[in-house]
């Protein structure tokens, strides 16, 4: 054994270059697999954090069971549990103003009698909380006396950025700094002013003492939460009580659907990274088919060759792997600090540093050394089948389609077959596993193609370089050796057909959910509550403003939900409460099965519901079954007569049933969500006018125009589908690092024949010229290959989509295809620069010398 590890190390330091590149394919692969997951859970972190924030909504809310305020030690006792990511303490005490307080004025009374004093730590309160200035600034560490307000309270009390506020306090009147102005509250409620900690506790004369402890876990799983929180209560004892997030709420729901997608690009960066580390060593060990059968010649034995392999890969695993793994730990640092300032522009969280686990190291070194020594072990058990003599004859000028059409190709094309069938099926399950099988028939019958294809793009070059007749010498080389230029092809097949399947995904969810949009939200106003879609956490008005606005001169339809919360199959669901004439003639619902007339008109005759496709897909009903809901007095049932969504609820597990029977089964009659239109001809300006003087005793709505709100969320389709496109240009990007390596190393392997070219005549330029038409040809093989399996990809993943309840138009992706095919190309050219050049480069004599 120590011999064969001294002939591995031997060979590997005796071509270091060929060493060298071989490696680096093996640190990219690793880099690939560990920087993307590094830095994902630290995005699905963010958006957990930000999700809860947006609705002031942390995983556990801890108080006192007295009700009063306890020291602040015991917020590190909180820190220290195990799954606990995010903790904040704060001290919180409202604070009464007498009469008149602020303007003097007994005509006039007050809108504010009292204000809710809030103490926090700026940096741990932020990770919890949205933090949205509008003016100036946040507080900073430094601060003293300073505060932060709403709009809606500097405008109430006459103040503004930089002035002072005046409150009464344990230690007196007592003036604070304004240093930022938030978004006006729409919560009931009393106004808020935030200062720092210390102040807090020094104004309300309790120092050292915090009354809440918010805290955010690591986890969406029901029983690993469920310990958490008992680890928590056994740190803090029974004078404790925890406000625990339940993991059936809207909010987690939300969360588990986000964390999915991006779950999504964890494996294909997997995927990209084993294969390029597959493709690449396999490479390499197809070129040594002639030193193998030397081995073979001298006496080793077919064992010995084996052994031989597998340590060679160890070695190169070992030390690719580590450096692939430092390397995407940087990687993932440096894009972390790259996006946070965006990050915390827009969502307004911090992101943390790349998270690295035992799990992710082991998993990442396993990939780079088991994949490596698994790539290699393949061909060198075939290569050591042949016998010596066939080893070291030379390859045949020509290869035949006959000897390449064997068991590979033919098993391929059983693949592809398969997969066609599972395409026609429409069945999602059958065309996810159709798409592996598409993908892996279109590599196995690869080898078999190059030879046709060559020739056909080959006579394309030829009339590009008819001068130098080197398009013919690339077209030979190729067909030579057509198992090698197919290894290098699939490199390109799979980075393209990623990124064919996220152009059809991205094109037909934006076109769906942009037709979902404007279909839904089609209203000339609305009157938003603070969270939307997210209803259970709002608070809305009564029936009484629903008539004020209806009475309003020129105002046509008034259209509003009402929500109640309940179960179908231990699903939770969301309810929402709907007039149906009043609701079509403002928005409307998608329908994926039945008919929306007939089922509109039953929900106003009994217990009839429509069920949105992602509860139909969670719970497992369909149109026509009776359904059991949990309501406050007990069990009732229901008959599903639609399955249909809209733009706002889509992504949660929502049922819509009349307001009738959501008030009868379920007490509900606050409206939370309004949608207006104006008759022809009406005033539009009056008629908003009017609905602001409706709304000034609910300042949980804000009133927005309907063709402003379609363009916000459009605004925010693009910025999203630019982010996921950049994700997905990274996850190709490897196949043009691929090439250049398989292309570099191809090179080296024809040192003697370039030599030999070079020796008979052929200039740098030529010889330049021969290894870009090789490129290319290489590249317009992977890019046909990659666009079919891209095809058939973005099929199965719109597919997919309404096998989980999200039913989306599948929309052919032309300017995708148009791009990618450009983008194949291009990379083909791009990659045969770095190879042409040390072709043209080499040195006559030394490259006949070569062995």
């Amino acid at each position: 054994m120590n011999m064969l590890f001294t002939l591995a190390a031997r060979y590997l330091a005796g071509r270091k270059l060929r060493t060298f590149l071989t490696t680096l394919a093996i640190v990219f692969g690793v880099l690939v697999i560990f920087g993307m997951n590094t830095f994902l859970p630290a995005f699905v972190q963010t958006f957990t954090a930000n999700a809860m924030a947006a609705v002031g909504q942390a995983d556990a809310t801890i108080t006192n069971v007295s009700g009063e305020a306890f020291p602040a030690e015991m917020l590190g006792k909180v820190q220290t549990v195990s799954g606990v990511t995010n903790v904040a303490g704060t001290l919180e005490r409202p604070v009464g103003v007498p009469a008149d307080f602020f303007d003097h004025d007994s005509a006039a009374p007050d809108r504010i009698t009292a204000v809710t004093l809030v103490g926090i730590d700026p940096a741990a309160y932020h990770t919890l909380n949205a933090i949205n200035i509008i003016e100036g600034r946040y507080l900073e560490a430094a601060d003293q006396g300073a505060a932060v307000i709403t709009e809606s309270l500097a405008d109430a009390v006459s103040v503004k950025l930089g002035d002072s506020l005046r409150l009464p306090t344990a230690t007196g009147l007592t003036d604070l700094t304004v240093v930022g102005l938030l978004p006006q509250r729409l919560m009931p409620g009393n106004e808020e002013v935030l200062v720092m900690l210390a102040d807090a506790q020094t104004l309300l004369n309790m120092p050292g003492k915090i009354n809440v402890i918010d805290a955010n876990f690591d986890s969406l799983d029901e029983a690993r939460r469920a310990e958490i929180e008992a680890d928590i209560r056994a740190a803090l004892g029974s004078s404790y009580t925890i406000g625990v997030l339940q993991s059936g709420s809207e909010l987690l729901t939300n969360v588990k659907t986000a964390q999915m997608i991006m779950s999504l690009f964890g494996v294909l960066a997997l995927a990209m990274g084993g294969f390029i580390i597959f493709n690449t060593f396999r490479t390499i060990i197809a070129e040594r088919r002639r030193d193998i059968g030397m081995l073979r010649a001298i006496g080793a034995s077919r064992r010995t060759i084996t052994w031989l392999i597998l340590i060679e890969g160890l070695l190169q695993g070992l030390l690719g792997s580590a450096v692939g793994i430092l390397l995407g730990y940087l990687f993932g640092l440096v894009v972390l600090k790259l996006i946070t300032p965006m990050i915390q522009q827009f969502l307004n969280v911090k992101i943390g540093n790349p998270g690295v686990t035992l799990g992710l190291l082991v998993g990442s070194v396993a990939i780079g050394v088991g994949v490596t020594v698994l790539a290699g072990l393949i061909p060198a058990r075939a290569a050591s089948r042949v016998t010596p003599l066939e080893a070291l004859r030379p390859t045949l000028g020509v290869v035949s389609f006959k000897k390449l059409a064997g068991v590979g190709f033919w098993s391929g094309l059983v693949m592809i077959v398969i997969a066609v069938a599972a395409l026609l099926s429409d069945n999602a399950g059958l065309i996810g596993l159709g798409a592996l099988l598409f993908t892996l028939g279109l590599i196995l019958v690869a080898p078999s193609l190059v030879m046709p294809i060559s020739r056909l793009f080959g006579g394309l070059l030829a009339l590009i370089f008819a001068r130098q007749g080197t398009a013919q010498l690339a077209e030979g080389n190729l067909s030579r050796q057509p198992t090698r230029a197919a290894i290098t092809a699939s490199t390109t097949l799979i980075a393209l057909a990623v990124l064919v399947m996220a152009a059809t995904v991205l094109s037909s969810i934006s076109l769906t959910f942009t037709n979902m949009l404007e279909k839904s939200l089609a209203g000339d106003f609305l009157m938003t509550p603070p969270s939307l879609s997210v209803w259970g956490v709002n608070t809305g008005a009564s029936p009484r403003l629903a008539e004020e606005l209806r009475a309003i001169d020129g105002m046509e339809v008034v259209s509003t939900l009402r929500y109640a919360g309940t179960q179908i199959n231990g699903v939770a669901v969301g309810l929402l409460g709907i007039v149906p004439q009043d609701y079509t003639q403002t928005s409307g619902l998608t329908f994926i099965d039945g008919d929306p007339q007939t089922a509109y008109q039953a929900m106003a005759q009994g217990r009839n519901m429509i069920v949105n496709g992602l509860l139909g897909s969670t719970a497992g009903v369909k149109l026509g079954d009776t359904v059991t809901l949990l309501t406050p007095t007990g069990e009732v049932q229901y008959k599903i007569v639609g399955i249909a969504s809209d733009y706002l609820n889509a992504k949660t597990t929502t049922a819509y049933l009349s307001q009738a029977n959501i008030a009868a089964d379920f007490g509900r009659t606050e409206d939370v969500f309004y949608q207006m239109n104006v008759k022809d001809g009406a005033d539009k300006d009056a008629v908003k006018a009017a609905i602001h003087q409706a709304i000034k005793q609910y300042p949980q709505f804000k009133l927005i125009a309907g063709s402003d709100y379609l363009e916000q969320n459009r605004s925010l389709f693009d910025s999203i589908f630019l982010a996921f496109y950049a994700m997905m240009i990274f996850l190709a990007v490897p196949s043009l690092i691929a090439m250049v390596n398989t292309l570099a190393i191809g090179v080296i392997e024809r040192t003697r024949e370039i030599g030999t070219l070079r020796a008979v005549g052929a200039t740098r330029r030529q010889v330049r010229t021969v290894i870009l038409a090789e490129a290319l040809i290489l590249a317009a093989i992977g890019t046909g290959l990659g666009l079919l399996a891209g095809l058939y990809m973005g099929r199965m993943a719109v597919s997919a989509f309404a096998a989980v309840g999200f039913p989306v138009d599948y929309i052919f992706p032309l300017s995708g295809v148009i791009a990618t095919a450009a983008a194949g190309l291009l990379f083909g050219a791009l990659a045969a620069i770095l190879p042409a050049r040390q072709a043209a480069g080499m040195n006559v004599v030394e490259a006949l010398r070569f062995e």
